[in-house]
C-alpha cells in the first residue's frame, strides 16, 4: 500500500490516463490523504482572460496541494432537470455559454480529457438520487474559467455534474456526503458559483450592499463553525436570502463542497471580496 500522495500521483501518470480508472481500483492506488475540495467564486467569465487578485488567489490554492488524478466540477451553469448527470465525455468540450464578451475570451481553449468511465469505476453502486453519464454536455464557463488558472496545463481528467434543479438544498447536500469517498481516491472537488450572486443588482462600485455583506458574513461564519444544514437552509432567512440568491443555482455549488469535508478537515474562507457590489468572489479551501 502506497504511503505517499505525490508517489500515488507519480504511479498513475505512468500508468496512462486512458487506464487510470480501472487501474486505480485494480492495485489499489489510494492515497492515504485526501485530496482537497474547492468552492471558487469564479465570478464575471472575463476572469478566464485576466490577471488580477481573484485569478491569483485560485492559482495560489491549487499550488498548495499536488496535482489530482482526476477533477469532478460542479458549475453553476449547468442545472438540469429529471435526474442528475455526469459527463462521459472522452475529451471535453468547451461551451462558450456567455454572450457579448470579446472575441478573445471565445477563443479559450481548455482541451481536458474526460473520464467515460468515471461513474461505474469511481461512483457507489447505489445513491439516494441516480447520476446518469451523458455526453450532451461539457465544460461551460463555471469550470473551464477557473481551470484555465488553477491546471492550466489541461493535463488533469475533468467530469462535470450537473444540478438538479429538482432537488432540494438538503438533497445537494447529502448527495456530495455519499461521493465523498472520492477524494480518498485522487478526485478533487471543485465547486465553483458565488457565495452572493445577485446580477440585476450589480453596480459599478466594488463596496457592497449591506445585504450582501450580511448574507456573506452570516454564511461563512456557520461554515466555519461547522453547521452546514443551517447553511443548506439559507432560504429561512427570507427576504435576505432573497437578495443574495433570487435564483439559487450559483449557491448549491457550495454545498458539494461542504457535503464531501469530514471532521478531520481544516476549512477557510481565502479572497474575500466583492464584485460589483452584489457578488461574493469568497474561495473555500477544504483539506
Amino acid at each position: 500500500m502506497l504511503t505517499s500522495r505525490r508517489e500515488f500521483i507519480r504511479l498513475t501518470s505512468l500508468l496512462g490516463l486512458s487506464s487510470l480508472l480501472g487501474s486505480t481500483t485494480a492495485l489499489g492506488l489510494v492515497p492515504t490523504e485526501p485530496m482537497p475540495a474547492f468552492f471558487i467564486g469564479h465570478g464575471s467569465p472575463l476572469n478566464a482572460i485576466q490577471d488580477n487578485q481573484h485569478t491569483l488567489a485560485w492559482r495560489e490554492l491549487a499550488s498548495q496541494f499536488d496535482k489530482p488524478a482526476a477533477i469532478l466540477a460542479i458549475s453553476a451553469h449547468w442545472q438540469s432537470r429529471n435526474g442528475s448527470f455526469l459527463t462521459s465525455n472522452p475529451w471535453q468540450r468547451i461551451i462558450y455559454d456567455m454572450r457579448g464578451f470579446p472575441q478573445a475570451l471565445y477563443e479559450v481553449k481548455y482541451p481536458a480529457q474526460g473520464l467515460p468511465s468515471f461513474k461505474q469505476q469511481m461512483l457507489p453502486s447505489e445513491l439516494q438520487q441516480e447520476i446518469v453519464p451523458t455526453e450532451r454536455w461539457g465544460l461551460d464557463h463555471g469550470s473551464w474559467s477557473v481551470l484555465v488558472h488553477m491546471y492550466p496545463e489541461a493535463d488533469i481528467p475533468v467530469v462535470q455534474l450537473s444540478l438538479n434543479a429538482d432537488l432540494s438544498p438538503i438533497q445537494h447536500l447529502n448527495l456530495a456526503k455519499e461521493i465523498s469517498a472520492l477524494r480518498h481516491q485522487g478526485v478533487l472537488v471543485l465547486g465553483s458559483g458565488n457565495l452572493v450572486h445577485n446580477l440585476p443588482r450589480r453596480r459599478q462600485q466594488t463596496t457592497a450592499f449591506d445585504w450582501a455583506e450580511e448574507f456573506d458574513q452570516y454564511v461563512a461564519a456557520r461554515v466555519l463553525q461547522g453547521d452546514f444544514s443551517a447553511v443548506a437552509n439559507y432560504q429561512s432567512l427570507g427576504r435576505l436570502a432573497y437578495l443574495a440568491h433570487p435564483t439559487n443555482e450559483h449557491f448549491l455549488p457550495l454545498l458539494y463542497v461542504l457535503g464531501v469535508a469530514s471532521k478531520r478537515d481544516t476549512l477557510s474562507w481565502h479572497n474575500a471580496s466583492f464584485y460589483k457590489g452584489s457578488i461574493s468572489m469568497r474561495c473555500l479551501m477544504v483539506s
